[in-house]
């Protein structure tokens, strides 16, 4: 199955949501992430929340969701509801489920303010992707309407 971590950007959430999905799934599970407006970059904070928490960074880059390497099953919109951020949708026959979390590309502040910011996305999305790889996928792969169901209950979960 594969999952695409959609924004505007895909230079921060997405890339975060891609690469903690990718450390943890079982096989068979396998994360993208995409921008409708693609920033071109990573965001170096990052990668460097990333490598510290133990996830690699290899090959992880900022990307249109016109050129996947694969056609989503399931597609997770991350962007947030604050400063009239659009989400994009995206077009095709997939499930979606919408886990907006605030993106920390636009936190001000100290740089342990800008980096508490980029912690709380990435724990945000870490605790949702759990609880996403701890339901019955075996049985709910089958049962669209279960799984979005449960997805879009585990998209209210915040640390």
């Amino acid at each position: 199955m594969n999952i695409l971590f959609l924004c505007t950007g895909n230079s921060c959430r997405s890339i975060l949501g891609e690469a903690t999905f990718n450390h943890i799934a079982p096989a068979g599970w396998r994360a993208m992430s995409a921008g409708s407006k693609p920033a071109g970059y990573v965001h170096p904070r990052s990668l460097v929340l990333l490598a510290r928490e133990g996830i690699s960074t290899e090959g992880y880059y900022s990307k249109s969701w016109e050129n996947l390497p694969a056609t989503p099953d399931i597609v997770i919109s991350v962007c947030g509801n604050a400063a009239n951020e659009t989400c994009p949708a995206y077009l095709g026959p997939v499930l979606r489920s919408h886990w907006g979390v605030e993106d920390p590309a636009h936190a001000t502040g100290t740089d342990e303010e800008i980096d508490a910011a980029f912690m709380k996305a990435y724990r945000i999305l870490l605790a949702r992707i759990e609880a996403f790889l701890a339901l019955p996928l075996e049985t709910l792969k089958h049962d669209k309407a279960a799984l979005k169901l449960a997805m879009d209950k585990i998209a209210t979960i915040v640390v």
